[in-house]
């Protein structure tokens, strides 16, 4: 597949609106004894996000993902550059009142209940009392947290699972018309990042604008609507899925038995998972088939499959030299 700039995506005409905007961030950090020296997190960041878009934006570990939506939130003021969150001024008092926020790592007051907590967070944004409780109920269901655990079990108690939904809840608790999510599947299990994951596509269902940072890039793909790639402070692209990965164009095949030094000829990527071989087909499906007799193989499935976003991810750092394979 060839590189993917951003000016090679054309831009989506929709007649949503834009809810983020951004024009040329930049931070930069004074770092050392004297401040001497300079750390720059983020440079020529342009990006737009609309409403009811599920938005994900990728890169690294210190990529600059956190940098970005720390600005976009007010949380901190870009070097240089500028941009809009709802229409205002990214840091504009008015918006935050639109936004909801999970950090990646959120500290909450331990000896606080999940229902004082939310209380709490919903007496901050000046929540009517007679509103709350409904409120606080429906987010509760909607998170997956037992009404009576939220009253009586204190946040100490609560699994790292457990935390996170109750933060997700909090940054509900305000009915906003955008939400921020930073990582919100570290450190979960499995079956924890499946539940993160359907509350987002429920909140997705729902209408929501999500924006959210993450390196788990098989959750990402299963969720958003459209993708942006940081490295080093730098967006390297933006686009929808398909636009990005394009359409399906090989197959995904499962077989059982067979020679596997035989069947590499077919297969590079071959692996034994799951007591079948799988892996992606080179080339000439049909004449695959038929000389799967002759390596004594079964076949179990062939479907289509097109670049997963882990090998597009992987592929867009090592053409600009930021990622070598040992």
């Amino acid at each position: 597949m060839d590189t993917v700039s951003l000016s090679s995506i054309a831009p989506i005409q929709s007649e949503r609106p834009v809810l983020v905007q951004t024009f040329q961030l930049r931070k930069v950090y004074h770092t050392g004894f004297w401040l001497n020296q300079k750390v720059v997190t983020l440079q020529n960041c342009s990006l737009q996000v609309h409403q009811g878009e599920t938005f994900g934006l990728l890169g690294q570990n210190g990529a600059g993902k956190t940098t970005l939506l720390k600005i976009l939130l007010g949380i901190i003021r870009p070097t240089s550059g500028h941009g809009q969150l709802l229409g205002k001024p990214l840091g504009d008092r008015s918006a935050k009142q639109r936004v909801g926020y999970l950090p990646e790592n959120p500290y909450f007051y331990d000896y606080l209940t999940g229902w004082e907590f939310l209380q709490y967070a919903a007496d901050l944004f000046q929540i009517p009392r007679n509103l709350q409780q409904t409120r606080i109920s429906n987010l509760l269901d909607l998170v997956g947290i037992a009404r009576s655990a939220a009253r009586h079990k204190q946040l100490r108690h609560y699994s790292k699972g457990m935390l996170q939904r109750i933060g997700m809840a909090q940054a509900l608790i305000n009915d906003p018309e955008i939400v921020f999510f930073d990582e919100p599947m570290s450190g979960l299990d499995p079956l924890g990042r499946y539940q993160i994951r359907e509350i987002i596509l429920s909140l997705k269902s729902q209408g929501k604008t999500i924006f959210f940072n993450s390196h788990v890039l098989s959750d990402v793909e299963k969720i958003c609507d459209r993708v942006a790639i940081l490295a080093r402070g730098e967006l390297l692209c933006a686009g929808a899925l398909d636009d990005l990965l394009g359409q399906p164009d090989r197959y995904q095949v499962r077989i059982r038995g067979g020679n596997p030094e035989l069947l590499k000829q077919w297969i590079p990527d071959l692996n034994f998972i799951d007591s079948s071989w799988q892996g992606h087909l080179k080339t000439g499906s049909p004449e695959f088939v038929a000389s799967l007799e002759d390596m004594n193989a079964q076949l179990l499935t062939m479907t289509l499959a097109r670049t997963t976003l882990e090998d597009f991810f992987v592929q867009q750092l090592r053409q600009r030299g930021i990622y070598t394979s040992q």
